[in-house]
């Protein structure tokens, strides 16, 4: 009896543990499509609050839906057209440019004219270093650019499923919130439709949030990049857009970027050019800092500001670029539980 007992208890334990580890492979294999489900999910809680706001003045909810994903997809299209003439310009000029700088290079006086340019540096050391890296490493680099090429597509691919996936939430949101409800115990079900409809207007007003604060710095961006004469002012204030998209260190990425590219030479840049774009970056971060995102974000999600910083940087380690703007939500969702759940728990005991 004792040896029935234990090969059951072995087998039982055998079959757990391959159940577990079925799942994790599952969940390894499934990532990409949970990352999808989740950004759309995630995206879909950020047109909620605008839909509420249509039904609040009268809108059926269908016709509700119906204008804010027109909305949405007639802002993407615009943007869309307004940006893919300005990068085929820009590819444009660039080809045009590129046959000039073969031709400097092939030049025979070039290692000389920078020798004389540059009289501290060994050119022609440092041309024959570069020389013989890419010789050495042509395949690695040649694989480097195939891999960097199905990235992006494979990213456009992956943008398209999020989008249309946004559309199926956004449009049954609330009968899965329903659904959802249903399977908590009817004695329980009141509390947690409660709790949960707090979260994900959290959820909702941060994307919202986080979207007003990114349309600033991208409108501010065209203003000011328009009025210096920066270069492309329409695509780096597109850009300055998209990283301001992602908590913390966005702003600073998409700032740095623009900088770097008001130094490039030939394309109306000029060091002056980079340096007072600089220094306005260095002032609006200040401005976003200390006054945008605390009066934005507030109404929005209370975390206090160390949680924000550590949230964002275990979201980002742990799922990338999802982890990093999902991460505050969850943390504030986090603190909600524990100040209504928890706390009033342990006040009973």
């Amino acid at each position: 009896m004792k040896i029935h007992n234990a090969f059951r208890l072995g087998l039982i334990g055998t079959l757990g543990v391959g159940v577990g580890l079925l799942i994790i492979s599952s969940v390894i294999t499934l990532q990409t499509i949970i990352t999808y489900i989740g950004a759309a999910l995630f995206l879909s809680l950020g047109l909620d609050p605008a839909v509420s706001w249509l039904e609040k003045k009268k809108f059926p909810r269908w016709a509700a839906i119906l204008t804010v994903l027109v909305g949405v997809l007639g802002v993407l299209t615009g943007v869309v057209f307004a940006i893919i003439p300005i990068v085929v310009d820009q590819v444009a000029k660039l080809s045009k440019i590129i046959p000039q700088l073969i031709d400097g290079i092939n030049t025979s006086t070039l290692i000389d004219d920078l020798q004389q340019q540059f009289p501290a540096l060994k050119i022609d050391k440092i041309a024959s270093s570069i020389t013989d890296y890419l010789g050495g490493n042509l395949t690695s680099i040649t694989s480097t650019i195939v891999q960097s090429g199905l990235a992006v597509v494979s990213g456009l691919f992956g943008g398209l499923i999020i989008l249309i996936l946004t559309l199926y939430f956004t449009a049954s949101l609330g009968s899965l919130k329903r659904a959802t409800y249903q399977l908590v115990p009817a004695s329980k079900r009141e509390r947690f439709a409660d709790l949960s409809e707090q979260i994900t207007t959290a959820v909702g007003r941060y994307v919202v949030g986080q979207a007003a604060l990114a349309a600033c710095n991208g409108v501010l961006s065209f203003i000011f990049l328009s009025i210096i004469g920066a270069p492309f002012p329409a695509l780096l204030a597109f850009i300055a857009f998209l990283l301001s998209l992602i908590p913390l260190v966005g702003t600073i990425t998409g700032s740095v970027i623009i900088v770097l590219t008001c130094l490039i030479p030939g394309i109306g840049s000029s060091p002056l050019t980079a340096l007072v774009a600089a220094i306005y970056y260095l002032v609006y971060m200040q401005v976003e800092a200390y006054v945008l995102s605390p009066n934005i974000m507030n109404r929005a999600v209370a975390v206090p500001g160390a949680l924000v910083v550590i949230a964002a940087l275990a979201g980002g380690s742990l799922l990338g670029l999802l982890g990093a703007l999902i991460a505050i939500p969850v943390a504030a969702s986090v603190l909600m539980i524990i100040k209504q759940v928890v706390v009033p728990r342990q006040n009973e005991l």
